[in-house]
């Protein structure tokens, strides 16, 4: 069953290099491309952000190489990374090169992209499933829904050098943009939250960080904008983590599926007093698994 799905799948081939996005973490969100991937590579260079349930499908013959980078860690230089994919290519291997996420959702999949080109490498974009939507989906969060936005912004909390971005501007995001999704936020949470209550935000918006999303790990913290720092360092949440702003963070209660796989009460729609005709969300649990 299995063969005849992959079967009109293009095939990783020698000397070539496939940059495939893992998704969040459950290794159900994988999509076939980067299983195709997995079980032909002669050598999988893996990110931190990789759960290793996605490297169970693996050609059991591939070497699997660790190359992640994680803020205050000893990590691989990312041009030291990009001419290594080279080099493997060079010398005939099938590559794969698996990154949390989504590779081109600031994974840098792109400057590895620019290396392989720079050298004559052919190589395969295989998209991933960004934790900035899949995993808030599995945290129970939509990052949009008709009652709240029609825009949502995606931005990264520090730049190559661990600095917050010089280029955002807080100001045209936080009057511009209902709900915001970051990346990498953690480390820079308080001078963040200042610049978006400085441009007008609520300190009393809702907020949420999701950890470890997508996998059995996963925690989320919900608090406001204005707390977010001191409520952050008194539960000793810990990155990754997805950081969400925006009221779809009040949909949590009403949409936890996960929760109510492991018996949790759904609660009522918040929104249904603006759509009357939409039925809210009745309190149920369900049985199953889930965390």
């Amino acid at each position: 069953m299995m063969k005849d799905v992959f079967e009109p799948l293009p095939q990783l081939e020698p000397g070539h290099v496939w940059l495939a996005g893992a998704g969040p973490g459950d290794p159900g969100l994988l999509t076939l491309l980067a299983v195709r991937g997995l079980s032909m590579a002669d050598v999988v260079v893996h990110d931190a952000l990789v759960d290793e349930a996605c490297l169970a499908y693996a050609n059991p013959a591939a070497e699997l190489e660790y190359a992640g980078k994680r803020g205050g860690k000893p990590s691989a230089k990312q041009r030291d990374i990009s001419l290594r994919l080279v080099d493997l290519a060079k010398s005939g291997k099938r590559v794969l090169r698996l990154k949390g996420g989504d590779p081109f959702v600031f994974g840098r999949g792109g400057e590895e992209a620019l290396t392989l080109v720079e050298h004559g490498v052919p190589f395969r974009i295989v998209p991933g499933i960004t934790a900035g939507i899949g995993g808030l989906a599995y945290a129970g969060i939509p990052v949009t829904h008709r009652e709240v936005n029609h825009a949502v912004t995606f931005l990264t909390g520090h730049d190559s050098s661990g600095a917050v971005p010089d280029a955002i501007d807080w100001r045209a995001i936080a009057k511009g943009s209902k709900v915001i999704v970051m990346y990498m936020a953690m480390k820079h949470m308080d001078h963040i939250a200042a610049q978006l209550i400085a441009a007008g935000r609520s300190s009393q918006e809702p907020l949420a960080f999701v950890c470890d999303a997508a996998t059995d790990r996963q925690r989320v913290l919900e608090t406001t904008l204005g707390a977010a720092e001191a409520d952050m360092k008194a539960a000793s949440i810990q990155p990754p983590a997805i950081v969400v702003i925006g009221d779809v963070v009040r949909l949590r209660p009403s949409l936890d599926w996960l929760g109510a796989l492991s018996g949790r009460a759904l609660q009522p729609d918040p929104f249904a007093e603006t759509d009357p005709i939409r039925a809210p969300l009745q309190g149920h649990s369900l049985r199953g698994s889930g965390a």
